[in-house]
């Protein structure tokens, strides 16, 4: 797949359909790579130009040691919209990908014209849970962590429905770096946009899961209410809704930005 070099020096892979279609950008979650939206690409790209990348210290894209924030991490978006020369694109984010869709939507409103925010909050406590993690991964790695993560993303019936479907984000989750795991959760660790966000003025689709262990629906429902004329979704699954309800997530993003 295709790179392109970030202002400050990393090298981030990405994939771009092409074509003349209206352009939506994919932003994935922390411990995944772009192969985390499969599941919607083959219905995506027949409405759209679809682009979605490896954030810096995951996937195939570079990383650099120490922690990072949203203001960097929306920055290589925006800075690989200018790689394609693309003037404006619908965002959709899911967890860390939604978080950055909150940041463009503040602070580069100009270059986006929908927002889809999925499985995400405007502030995560505590820094203390945090900082175990980051600590754990530094010392350890992730294997350590993905039982339990994976518990948050999927739900127990989903989990002994669709075996191969966890194996495949249970992988990503394994060959994530691990100090590209720490430094994006640094930025999570970090963040809180909940004032923010009632500046947004893009229209915006807020997707939460009922069963969410990671980004509880209540977090949604209180971004749907904060960000002006937001429309809520609840989808019976956990974190991963676009796995977990691949179908039903796929007709309720398609439904917003095609209407």
């Amino acid at each position: 797949m295709p790179r392109f070099t970030t202002s400050d020096g990393l090298s981030l892979r990405y994939e771009d359909t092409g074509g003349t279609k209206p352009v939506l950008l994919l932003s994935n979650s922390l411990g995944t790579r772009l192969e985390m939206w499969q599941p919607q690409m083959a219905a995506f790209t027949d409405a759209f130009r679809v682009v979605r990348y490896d954030k810096r210290g995951h996937g195939e894209s570079e990383l650099r040691v120490g922690p990072t924030s949203f203001a960097r991490l929306t920055r290589d978006a925006v800075e690989l919209l200018d790689h394609l020369k693309i003037a404006k694109a619908d965002w959709c984010g899911l967890s860390m990908g939604g978080m950055s869709g909150m940041w463009a939507g503040v602070h580069h409103a100009d270059r986006f014209t929908r927002l889809v925010l999925c499985n995400t909050a405007a502030g995560m406590p505590t820094a203390d849970m945090w900082n175990q993690r980051i600590a754990i991964v530094k010392r350890d790695g992730l294997k350590p962590l993905i039982p339990t993560i994976v518990d948050r993303w999927f739900t127990k019936r989903f989990q002994g429905s669709a075996p191969k479907a966890v194996a495949r984000v249970v992988e990503m989750l394994e060959t994530t770096p691990p100090e590209g795991y720490a430094a994006c959760s640094a930025a999570i660790r970090d963040m809180d946009q909940r004032e923010a966000i009632r500046s947004i003025r893009l229209p915006t689709l807020v997707i939460s899961g009922t069963h969410d262990g990671s980004t509880p629906a209540a977090r949604g429902r209180e971004m749907a209410e904060a960000i002006p004329g937001a429309r809520y979704v609840e989808l019976d699954a956990a974190h991963l809704s676009n796995v977990e309800q691949e179908q039903a997530f796929t007709d309720t993003v398609l439904g917003f930005l095609r209407p």
